[in-house]
C-alpha cells in the first residue's frame, strides 16, 4: 500500500506539546499519515531501548517507518577509510532500525569530487558491495539500503547511477528524491511523462517489484545552475516539482511507493497534501 509522512520532527508536533520522537506515531496517525522517516543525519544516537520503544509505538499506530543515515557518510571517498567508515555508520544505522522495526535505510550517494563521474561511481559501487557483504553477515537482510538521487550536480546520485548502484543486491531499492532530480536537471519535472520516464527506467532496469514500492522523497525545492539550494514549503509555487502529475502516475500504474516529505518544519502538512490530492485523483480516475 501506499503510504505518506514526514522526514523528522515538524514544527506543529512541538507547538502541539509534544517533546519526544517517540511520540510521533501517534501525533503522525492523528494528522492522518501512515510513514515516518527518522532522522539520523548528524549521527546514530538513538539508544537500543529508544529505538525499540519508538518501534512498539510506530506498531501500535500503523506507522511505517524508515531511518535516514548519517549525512556524512562518503561511499565514493577516494579515502577508502572514509569508505570504510562509511561502511561502519551504515551497519549502525541498520541496526538502530533493526531495533524500532523500520524496513528501509535512505544513505546519501556521495561526491564527484575532483573525479569523472565514472570514477566516483565505481568507488560508490564498491563502497556498496563491501556494505551489502557486512548486511548479510550482520543479519540485517530483511531492512533495504535505499541509494538517494541527490540534487547538486557535482554529487554522485543522478536517477541512472542510483540504479546502477541499486543493481548490486535485489534488496537495495533507489530512493528517488525528485526535487533533487527536478533541481539537477533545472527544472524538468513539469508532467506526466516527466515522472514516467524515471518510473520506466527503475522497472526496465531493476524490474516491477522495485519500480512499484519504490522509496520517494518529494519536495519542492529552490535551485541555481549549480542545481540544490534549499528546500520550501509546497505552497511556494516558485519552484517545482508539483506532485499532481506524480500522483496521477501512482494511480495509473498502481505504484505503491512511501512518500517522505522534508518540506522544512511543514513536512507533515504538505505529506498530508499530497495524500489528499493522490485520493482526489484516484477518486477522479
Amino acid at each position: 500500500m501506499i503510504r505518506f509522512g514526514p522526514s523528522g520532527n515538524p514544527d506543529k508536533f512541538y507547538e502541539d506539546g509534544n517533546k519526544a520522537s517517540t511520540q510521533m506515531p501517534s501525533w503522525i496517525k492523528s494528522e492522518g499519515l501512515d510513514a515516518y522517516e527518522y532522522q539520523c543525519s548528524k549521527g546514530v544516537k538513538i539508544s537500543e531501548a529508544t529505538a525499540k520503544t519508538l518501534g512498539d509505538e510506530a506498531d501500535k499506530n500503523g506507522i511505517y517507518l524508515s531511518v535516514h543515515a548519517p549525512y556524512y557518510i562518503s561511499l565514493s571517498s577516494v579515502e577508502q577509510e572514509k569508505r570504510l567508515k562509511s561502511v561502519d555508520y551504515i551497519l549502525k544505522t541498520m541496526e538502530a532500525a533493526k531495533f524500532m522495526g523500520a524496513k528501509r535505510i535512505v544513505v546519501h550517494s556521495g561526491s564527484c569530487s575532483k573525479m569523472s563521474r565514472q570514477e566516483a561511481l565505481a568507488l560508490a559501487c564498491d563502497t556498496l558491495k563491501i556494505a551489502n557483504s557486512e548486511i548479510k553477515n550482520a543479519g540485517f537482510e530483511e531492512i533495504s539500503l535505499c541509494p538517494e538521487t541527490m540534487g547538486k550536480i557535482n554529487q554522485l546520485g543522478t536517477v541512472e547511477e542510483v540504479i546502477n548502484m541499486c543493481k548490486i543486491s535485489e534488496n537495495f531499492v533507489p530512493c528517488i528524491d525528485f526535487g533533487h532530480v527536478n533541481a539537477r536537471e533545472m527544472g524538468s519535472l513539469k508532467e506526466y511523462k516527466d515522472f514516467e520516464r524515471i518510473v520506466n527506467l527503475i522497472e526496465n532496469e531493476l524490474g516491477l517489484d522495485r519500480a512499484k514500492r519504490f522509496h520517494v522523497h518529494f519536495t519542492r525545492i529552490e535551485f541555481t545552475t549549480g542545481g540544490e539550494k534549499k528546500h520550501i514549503p509546497y505552497d511556494d509555487e516558485s519552484f517545482g516539482p508539483c506532485f499532481d502529475p506524480f500522483a496521477e502516475l501512482i494511480v495509473k500504474k498502481g505504484l505503491e511507493p512511501v512518500v517522505i516529505c522534508e518540506s522544512p518544519g511543514m513536512q507533515a502538512k504538505d505529506a498530508l497534501a499530497y495524500k489528499r490530492i493522490y485520493e482526489n485523483i484516484k477518486e477522479r480516475i
